[in-house]
């Protein structure tokens, strides 16, 4: 298995340039970070603040296993009586990623974790928006090798998105394919 690095040089600039025309290899569009987005304020706004803690951090533990690195703990910007949600109150967690542990995150992404999760049937073209950013929903966590099913108190959800510098979404989809990444055909 050829990493997505090694990948990137051998495969996917050439590809690129025979496709779009690129002169130069730096013109190739390539990507630049993975941002992990995970949401807890259903889960912590009718609790005390020991159990938000308690809570919290077990969604921070289970998202450092999976991405390799500490998440940031988000706050609501402002109070909303509906949602029971105070400004000021940690509802969820994000990670950006870059260079080294964005490609290993994105390897074991597309090799194992996709593959993994039920009903897998590809990633829709239309998850690519117009600037060339890839957003993916995972449902469960533990479709990644390093969370043990036994030990987790709960499952949850995350979003996955891959920023790139492509200009447009058709670049975007023709680099995402050559990183092979599993995009569904139109």
């Amino acid at each position: 298995m050829i990493k997505l690095l090694e990948k990137h040089k051998k495969e996917v600039i050439p590809g690129m340039m025979k496709k779009f025309g690129y002169k130069n290899k730096m013109a190739v569009p390539m990507i630049k970070k993975a941002v992990v987005n995970v949401g807890f304020g259903k889960l912590v706004a009718p609790k005390t603040k020991s159990e938000r803690d308690k809570i919290s951090q077990e969604f921070v533990d289970d998202l450092a296993l999976v991405v390799g690195q500490k998440p940031v703990l988000t706050n609501a910007k402002t109070s909303i009586s509906a949602f029971k949600t105070r400004a000021g109150m940690s509802i969820g967690a994000k990670v950006t990623l870059r260079r080294k542990k964005m490609y290993d995150f994105l390897e074991r992404l597309v090799n194992i974790a996709l593959p993994r999760t039920s009903d897998f049937k590809g990633v829709e073209p239309k998850s690519i928006d117009k600037s060339g950013n890839l957003t993916i929903g995972i449902k469960e966590h533990i479709v990644f090798p390093e969370v043990s099913p036994e030990s987790v108190k709960r499952i949850f959800s995350f979003e996955v998105t891959v920023v790139t510098n492509a200009k447009n979404q058709e670049e975007a989809t023709e680099l995402f394919k050559l990183y092979g990444f599993p995009i569904k055909k139109n």
